[in-house]
């Protein structure tokens, strides 16, 4: 796309590391070809990024025409959500064929000639794989569904008898995640109930697959092959954490204290639900990774793992489990230095005693998007219309219809959040629009809701379409240029905002969320004090240009030879700047000071 402007590359110069210091130093062992350990990764949902037919959703020769623009932002690697075979229940995560394309997106010769491409362009290839649930279209789901309870069929998922009388109540007293029982029950032939539930954690179209059957272990490394063999660089594993239940599927105490403390009283743990974190699921993650070591070079597992801690996260990232693992406790923490800073300094102690490289995220197609989330909005504490458990994320979704000068303050944040996370040591995972300012769209008729949630809540969970909501490319009402020129209304309708949020608005101009994210990654890149290297808080340095203050962050970044200076204003108030080389800032400097809400590196010479 020649109308993009250059990137900036500069140099950086020099470690220094005060005594007494909190000091976060990589590993010492060689990953000079472990590009996982330091990449910058783009999340594509498949169906919102580009739509080549005019059908008004997004397909995989869409991708293609599109890989010039991620590849002069930058990135190294694009993580693509499902696009097997599937009814679209769930956005693609109900699989009915782990090895076969949904004909929305496009087929087997299309995905092939997309990894060629993506290749071409020196990108790294990351597809989601799905070993939770099968959709209830599945195969062996419809092969069970024809037989009695307790056949070889139903054994590959978990069927069980419920309680009561007659069995007419649940086996226990598991949730969905997506709201409501996590137990179907099972008919007879004649429609009467069996008396035997199936789990599924999220819909009911989404069965779990039982770990314990051979089946399913063959299945998935089979399937882990298959697209190995097809050039695919590494899965994105969903619900890493969720394959194993506890045996004899107990109750789980919904609000019992699940902390397990110290002799003076010190959380030091949970007691995970017997849905989650089960310690079988390592045992699976170690064969996996055996897989992936066939392979030269070596295949790549990233996982979603949502724990209670970022010590139980860094329990599937032992040596010969998963390579990496989202750090969703970044994605939780709240406009304020004292929380951010605790939350980097567990994940990268944590990830460090393994070996293993932080995996940092804002956002992905699951969470509201950052600049919603950071701009202020006031929930209240029960507004009677929501469900009871509803989570902030959900009020959000519900109730975060932005102002005018709302937006502006989430954008402002986002933007230094943005480029602090892309200072970060490790790697770090964009979502498709995160590189635009795109804000949650919480206004979404109700006609056009898609996500499970919204129907098994009865609405009163929104759900997460409105992250979801297709890529503006042009300034061109209907579809944004989301589509081909004529195109219509998009699978979820576009806001009017996105014309002006659009790459064709955003691209070459300097102030745009878009330019900056893309100077971003360039220095990134081209700087070897960022990516996979040392890391240090300078309090000194932070009481200098911001005295008395504790909303200010101050980090050194690199090595000898190359050493960077990343601080990130949190208040409204300026502070101080330092006398160093500016490479990258989230708003305008004066020569004198650092505005409030923002985050600016700085060379070390």
């Amino acid at each position: 796309m020649s109308e993009f402007i250059d990137g900036v590359i500069t140099e950086v110069p020099q470690q220094y590391s005060p005594a007494g210091e909190l000091d976060h130093r990589v590993h010492a062992d060689d990953h000079s070809n472990d590009w996982w350990r330091h990449a910058v990764v783009y999340e594509i949902y498949p169906r919102s990024f580009a739509d080549s037919n005019g059908d008004g959703a997004g397909d995989l020769r869409g991708v293609r025409s599109r890989l010039a623009y991620l590849a002069h932002l930058g990135v190294d690697a694009i993580w693509f959500n499902p696009f097997f075979t599937s009814p679209l229940l769930d956005g693609g995560y109900d699989v009915i064929d782990y090895r076969d394309i949904d004909p929305v997106f496009g087929d087997m010769a299309e995905v092939e000639a997309l990894i060629a491409d993506c290749h071409s362009y020196g990108l790294k290839v990351i597809i989601d794989v799905v070993p939770n649930h099968s959709s209830w279209e599945h195969r062996w789901f419809k092969e069970a569904l024809t037989t009695e309870p307790g056949s070889p069929a139903w054994a590959r998922y978990h069927c069980v008898l419920g309680k009561g009388v007659n069995h007419e109540l649940p086996p226990n007293n598991w949730r969905s995640v997506f709201g409501g029982n996590a137990w179907s029950p099972v008919k007879n032939a004649d429609g009467t109930d069996s008396g035997y539930w199936y789990l599924h954690i999220f819909d009911s179209s989404q069965p779990d697959l039982n770990w314990d059957h051979p089946d399913v272990h063959k299945e998935f490394e089979d399937t882990l092959r298959f697209w190995f063999d097809r050039g695919v660089d590494g899965f994105r594993i969903d619900v890493s954490h969720g394959l194993v239940k506890a045996a004899g599927y107990p109750d789980y105490p919904q609000h019992a204290d699940r902390a397990k403390r110290s002799a003076g009283g010190e959380i030091i743990d949970f007691e995970p639900l017997p849905h989650w974190d089960q310690d079988g699921v390592h045992e699976i993650y170690r064969a996996w990774r055996r897989v992936a070591n066939e392979y030269e070079p070596m295949r790549a597992f990233v996982g979603e793992v949502w724990v209670d801690t970022a010590q139980r996260r860094a329990k599937y990232l032992q040596h010969d489990e998963l390579h990496l693992a989202f750090n969703f406790g970044h994605v939780g923490a709240k406009w304020d230095a004292l929380d951010l800073r605790e939350r980097i300094n567990e994940a990268l102690l944590h990830d460090k005693a393994v070996g293993a490289p932080t995996t940092w995220v804002l956002e992905n197609h699951d969470v509201p998007r950052v600049v919603t989330r950071f701009a202020g909005v006031e929930l209240p504490k029960s507004s009677g219309d929501g469900d009871e458990n509803e989570s902030a994320d959900d009020a959000l979704r519900r109730l975060a219809v932005l102002t005018p000068e709302q937006r502006v303050v989430g954008t402002r944040r986002a933007r230094a959040a943005n480029i602090y996370m892309l200072s970060l040591p490790g790697s770090a995972y964009l979502y498709n629009g995160q590189e635009l300012g795109l804000f949650e769209v919480v206004d979404l008729p109700p006609q056009f809701r898609q996500d499970p949630v919204w129907f098994r809540t009865e609405g009163k969970v929104v759900g997460r379409d409105g992250c979801r909501v297709p890529m503006p490319w042009r300034n061109e009402a209907p579809a944004y240029g989301f589509g081909p020129d004529g195109s219509t209304q998009s699978w979820l309708p576009q806001p009017s905002a996105w014309g002006a949020l659009s790459v064709q608005e955003q691209q070459g101009r300097a102030d745009s969320m878009l330019e900056l994210i893309r100077t971003a990654v360039h220095a990134r890149k081209s700087h070897e004090a960022f990516g996979e290297t040392d890391f240090i808080w300078r309090d000194d340095i932070a009481e200098a240009i911001a005295p008395g203050r504790s909303d200010v962050l101050v980090s050194e970044h690199g090595g000898a030879g190359n050493r960077a200076l990343v601080v990130l204003v949190i208040g409204t108030d300026p502070v101080d700047r330092p006398d160093s080389e500016l490479l990258v800032a989230s708003q305008p400097l004066t020569d004198a000071q650092i505005p409030g809400e923002t985050c600016a590196w700085f060379s070390l010479s």
